[in-house]
């Protein structure tokens, strides 16, 4: 039997007794990682557009953890019912996921949510086209720190002091994870912490010893980090 229907052929769904505005406000918990509708892109993790029926670890041009991989290949599709349990507790589907949230008890408001994403799904000729003006990142940055190359290894020297309060791994202990990040919005933080646009006076001190090209650095190794 395929894995999107082991032990959920007995659930109820609570689909239907979901509200799509109700939806949006419970999303806020989810958008710090994840974009959905118009302009939504790739962020920490993978925009939710198209996401009913899609297979896990399915969406082109994301990096998934192997544990992602290991489920879409064993057959978990997302449905109603499959992300009513993932999100309910998602290390209890896949345990390696380097996914922070540690999930939704709510049954209620897994419905409100449920119903609020699959909007993004069953109805993609609704969601309006992006802007192709639209960047991923607001900032003011310099173009020429952005197109710096940075150097994986260098950051991997560097990443010690990232990593005694960020995990590696992705995992989130009241902490955001880093890992995965794309570079762009990786290199724009940490020059806002750095220039004091972000409040936070420990990552200020942090990035305000770091010069573009650590930074930069740092941006590559962490962007393809693995479990």
């Amino acid at each position: 039997m395929p894995f999107a229907l082991v032990g959920l052929m007995a659930l109820p769904s609570h689909a239907d007794t979901g509200d799509a505005e109700l939806g949006e406000k419970v999303f806020q918990q989810c958008k710090g990682c994840h974009q959905v509708g118009a302009s939504a892109k790739n962020r920490i993790g993978p925009h939710l557009n198209g996401l009913f029926g899609r297979k896990a670890a399915g969406l082109e041009g994301f990096k998934y953890s192997k544990s992602f991989q290991r489920a879409g290949a064993g057959g978990l599709e997302w449905h109603a019912d499959t992300l009513d349990v993932f999100l309910e507790n998602p290390r209890a589907m896949t345990s390696g996921t380097r996914m922070s949230y540690r999930g939704l008890k709510d049954a209620q408001d897994r419905a409100h949510l449920i119903v609020y994403l699959r909007q993004f799904s069953d109805n993609p000729a609704n969601i309006p086209e992006a802007d192709p003006t639209a960047q991923a990142v607001d900032h003011d940055l310099d173009p020429a720190i952005l197109a710096l190359v940075g150097d994986p290894e260098y950051g991997e020297y560097l990443s010690g002091e990232c990593t005694t309060c960020h995990q590696a791994a992705g995992g989130d202990d009241g902490i955001p994870s880093i890992t995965l990040w794309p570079e762009d919005q990786f290199v724009v933080a940490m020059h806002a912490y750095k220039n004091k646009q972000r409040n936070h006076p420990v990552m200020q001190m942090i990035a305000g010893r770091l010069g573009d090209e650590e930074i930069a650095a740092l941006a590559a190794y962490f962007k393809d980090l693995e479990n």
